[in-house]
């Protein structure tokens, strides 16, 4: 079955979530849906709260897989019968309050309009009697019934469940095709987030229409079962401050000013005092962080990046220069677990599966709960796109770890060092770094032309810190902050060693499908399989592998961890 629409019973309801039938039972009919509620209360922007029901346990897991069938199905009933997609910018894929505001950019009036109690409007009658009547499902009774019993809360949605946005959003079209038929014939532009109604145009003349047009949008509201929040409808012209779903679009879409000033202070007294506050309850570094992403993701939609895609970290601009302080402050100085920063992803899958595999042996890196899942407690750096762009390295490879170097580095003649910040903290609110970053190479220390003897010679590494990392192969980097150097162990026959070399020769003679593996970036892909696929199956076979090459690898991780807390 891989219709939604086929589905007759209760039981086949369940088998099509692939959710066991004993288990939708207890849930509906045991327990019950109610009681897999918990429910709080966030702070709204402009006062007041909004009550949040989320559902927890079986519950949740159920509307996390009845959410992704419905929008498959949705995707499918698009395709098939030549259907607009939603107008909707909110709860959809590539969609967003930034694309909703994007539409009503720089116009000459904009009209927003507010539902009142959107998601009470959803109530269990209406849930029910859409999945059975509407003509894209046209479910028996029995389903449509489980259906709303299973997403519907104290008698209606809830806002905090998973299967509410989909759901709103699938009853919400048949509004949304009359609001935008509505819209052309006045020459406006519409588009809904949640309960947020946004119209406008260039049409000075719609002014005088305003007043016929709101009388024939109040009759398609109410007959499509919502009400107007009249304390919410603003009109704005061009020449006041024109606001979208909390963004200004009178030129580019933006935060408010206030908005950045407010996130720049927040990070500074971070940096400066130890702490910061939103709306006088003390902030955490991810809720900074979401600031700083969101105006981030402004400037990416604004293309502050030139046309040719090529930039230079140096020329970042202002806020951009802020995200990236902050990011260095929360990835080296302020995280939780020891940093790792490895030459490439494939050597963070070999670390992990090795941990894995000698668990018992190696507590403070790595542990295993009770239900077996695995929790490591030291982290590896991931260099995505957008932190690549910010400090000017490349997603993979070694040579960017000299690039983040020279953010340690005052001696380095870059301005971009940040090691006034170690100093800031440590004076004024007495704090430290948390934990070692360890940048871990290749042992290819007698090869000039190779990631780390290039490293060792730009950071000028003394003659002790020499005799360390040959003898001990690790070193500490910097006396006055958290910064060290690890490399891997070398095999007795060998001069210089890549990570894989830790491997037993069994290992790296398995064959994939008739393929051998090869370290070579150009090979013949009909008789050999990389590091990427040599990786994947490193990590699903880790419990059969012999890791015992990489003993002394996770040996100087422990003593790394050890010397840094002394």
């Amino acid at each position: 079955m891989n219709k939604f629409c086929n589905i007759t019973t209760r039981n086949e309801l369940a088998d099509f979530l692939k959710i066991p039938r004993k288990k939708l039972t207890h849930i509906l009919y045991v327990k019950k849906v109610d009681n897999y509620y918990v429910s709080f209360d966030i702070p709204k922007k402009n006062g007041g709260v909004r009550r949040i029901n989320a559902p927890i346990d079986d519950l949740k897991t159920v509307q996390k897989k009845l959410a992704c069938a419905l929008w498959e199905c949705q995707k499918d009933i698009w395709q098939e019968r030549n259907i607009i997609p939603n107008l909707s910018h909110a709860f959809e894929e590539n969609k967003s309050i930034i694309t909703n505001a994007q539409v009503h950019r720089n116009k000459f009036v904009l009209l927003n309009i507010d539902l009142e109690s959107f998601f009470d409007s959803f109530h269990f009658g209406r849930v029910l009697g859409y999945f059975e009547k509407n003509r894209h499902f046209r479910l028996p009774k029995e389903v449509a019934t489980v259906i709303s019993q299973l997403v519907c809360y104290n008698g209606h949605l809830p806002q905090g469940a998973p299967s509410s946005p989909i759901i709103t959003n699938m009853i919400c079209q048949i509004l949304d095709y009359r609001l935008l038929r509505l819209a052309k014939c006045y020459k406006l532009d519409y588009t809904r987030y949640a309960d947020d109604l946004s119209f406008s145009t260039n049409n000075r003349a719609f002014i005088s229409k305003m007043p016929e047009f709101m009388l024939s949008l109040l009759k398609e509201i109410k007959s499509s079962g919502f009400n107007i929040n009249d304390k919410k409808t603003r009109l704005q012209l061009k020449d006041s401050k024109q606001k979208v779903t909390g963004l200004i679009v009178n030129k580019k879409v933006n935060v408010e000013r206030e908005f950045n000033k407010n996130t720049k202070a927040m990070a500074h007294r971070l940096y400066s005092q130890g702490d910061f506050y939103i709306n006088g309850n003390e902030g955490a570094v991810n809720q900074l962080e979401g600031r700083f992403a969101f105006i981030n993701q402004l400037d990416k939609y604004n293309n502050k990046i030139d046309k040719s895609g090529r930039h230079s970290f140096r020329t970042l601009n202002s806020r951009e220069k802020e995200y990236r302080l902050f990011l260095f402050y929360k990835y080296f100085y302020a995280s939780n677990k020891p940093i790792i920063v490895t030459e490439g992803k494939t050597d963070i899958a070999y670390l992990k599966s090795a941990l894995k595999n000698l668990y018992m042996k190696y507590p403070k890196l790595i542990k295993l709960d009770g239900e077996g899942t695995f929790e490591l407690k030291i982290s590896f750096l991931r260099r995505s796109k957008r932190f690549s762009y910010l400090f000017g390295v490349s997603a993979d490879g070694a040579d960017s770890m000299i690039s983040l170097y020279r953010f340690f580095d005052s001696k380095s003649g870059d301005k971009n060092n940040y090691p006034d910040l170690y100093g800031c903290l440590e004076k004024k609110c007495n704090c430290q770094p948390r934990n070692p970053i360890i940048f871990l190479f290749d042992n290819e220390l007698g090869n000039s032309s190779k990631p780390l003897s290039k490293f060792v010679s730009q950071v000028n590494l003394d003659d002790h810190q020499l005799c360390e990392l040959n003898n001990e192969l690790w070193t500490k980097l910097k006396e006055n902050c958290n910064l060290y150097l690890a490399t891997i162990p070398l095999p007795k026959d060998k001069n210089e060693c890549e990570i894989e070399d830790l491997f037993q020769d069994n290992t790296l003679r398995n064959k994939i499908n008739g393929k051998t593996f090869t370290r070579q970036n150009n090979y013949d892909t009909s008789k050999y399989y990389g590091k990427q696929l040599f990786s994947e199956y490193i990590s699903k076979n880790y419990k059969n592998i012999d890791f015992s090459g990489f003993n002394k690898v996770l040996d100087n991780l422990n003593l790394i961890v050890d010397h840094f807390k002394m």
